[in-house]
């Protein structure tokens, strides 16, 4: 009884005032033993009741984990990390240190929208709707779906004339809430969609419509700014203590079918049912209303450095896998050569862990989208999630190169665009 009173003061102390992570020590963890891989499974199911926080999933043996520490937890987590069969690295003794370095300063900002800080929804909105009445001779502005707490999903299209129908790109970003990276680097790309000189961007806008929505899940996205920055989820409320749903986990594909929760609390917990949150039930209709005309599907998230493919279910190297997989192999290559990031490519099981439910999966597999990726942006966890503002425009920089690329190479292997 007691726990459950201190969790539950816990939780109104967190809506009502924002959330610091004081002291909190963030590791990664790689078990090396079946045993040791078990007990950390057992401590990522039992993550809210303790404290601790999972920056990543627990995949499977030899596989890093990233863990956020409570100071109440320490000396606890201290006798795991001294565990024989566990590797420990201390990445950050003071995650709330990062967050106050993040480059996130809204007195600051008087000089309107741009890419050497983190934006609000509201700031993201209005330039949004800004860009839909600068530029309508082909931008409009588009309501993708709604959220539980009748938030608008605002994105846009941007369509050039022509006389011959074209294919659709959709680009998704910060369907987890805490990877803020992810609507910065869709803004920049959009931006540079309107007003970059480079021949290959303008060909990019010819080609294609671009349907690009930064913020997918608008809640969670508030939630983090106001609450608690490091919120992953939905804001629906499913008990007295536990809100949300991971929107990346509550598409219909393979829902539930591995690497997802069904535990409310959980940060990956799928739903009660696929497309059980508002968010991802609206925006698939939309995305149903464009689906047979999309050549590419490309889902933002941070962190790893990682270009993923479908699907999360299976090893299984399915589909284009082979193409896709050569052209992302060339396609980092040409990224990596700007500043240096260097990526990983797989499928998502095969690369990571399993992970069933993702909007990209689904999309691949209701309507074979040609081309289908998941970037994990900067970097590989020395900031994670907290990645510096100074960061926003090399991050979005390298990743329109790779873009670019894929488009390439693409074309150079099909008759038509």
């Amino acid at each position: 009884m007691k726990i459950l009173i201190a969790l539950m003061a816990a939780v109104a102390l967190s809506q009502a005032e924002k959330l610091r992570y004081d002291n909190h020590t963030l590791y990664r963890i790689v078990p090396r033993t079946a045993k040791m891989f078990e007990a950390l499974k057992t401590m990522e199911e039992q993550a809210f009741a303790s404290g601790y926080t999972f920056f990543s999933e627990v995949g499977s043996v030899n596989v890093p984990v990233d863990i956020l520490v409570p100071p109440k937890q320490a000396e606890e987590f201290k006798r795991v990390t001294e565990h024989p069969d566990i590797e420990s690295t201390l990445l950050n003794e003071n995650i709330q240190e990062a967050i106050d370095n993040e480059g996130f300063r809204p007195e600051s900002r008087a000089g309107g929208f741009g890419w050497t800080n983190y934006h609000t929804l509201d700031e993201i909105n209005d330039w949004l709707k800004d860009l839909a009445f600068n530029y309508d001779d082909k931008v409009q502005l588009l309501v993708g779906g709604t959220t539980s707490q009748g938030r608008d999903i605002l994105g846009v299209k941007i369509h050039i004339p022509s006389n011959e129908p074209k294919k659709a790109v959709f680009i998704e970003a910060n369907i987890h809430a805490r990877e803020w990276v992810t609507s910065a680097t869709a803004t920049y790309i959009l931006n540079e969609l309107l007003v970059s000189q480079d021949w290959e961007v303008r060909q990019l806008v010819e080609l294609y419509d671009w349907y690009i929505f930064p913020v997918t899940n608008p809640d969670g996205f508030v939630h983090s700014h106001n609450s608690n920055r490091m919120w992953r989820k939905t804001r629906t409320r499913y008990s007295t203590l536990c809100f949300g749903a991971d929107p990346n986990r509550n598409w219909p594909y393979q829902w539930m079918q591995g690497g997802a929760s069904n535990q409310p609390c959980s940060d990956t917990y799928a739903g009660p049912n696929a497309l059980s949150e508002a968010c991802t039930d609206s925006l698939s209709q939309f995305i149903d209303s464009i689906g047979d005309d999309l050549i590419a599907y490309i889902s933002f998230h941070s962190y790893s450095q990682m270009l993923l493919l479908p699907y999360g279910h299976t090893t299984s190297h399915l589909s284009n896998y082979k193409e896709m997989y050569d052209i992302g192999v060339q396609a980092v290559r040409e990224l990596e050569a700007k500043y240096g990031t260097r990526y990983v490519v797989g499928n998502i099981a095969e690369t990571i862990y399993v992970a069933t439910g993702g909007s990209m999966d689904w999309v691949k597999h209701k309507f074979g989208t040609p081309i289908a990726y998941t970037y994990e942006l900067r970097d590989t966890g020395t900031n994670g999630f907290l990645l510096p503002a100074n960061q926003i425009i090399p991050t979005a920089d390298e990743t329109l190169i790779s873009i670019k690329s894929i488009f390439r190479q693409y074309r150079e292997r099909h008759s038509d665009p």
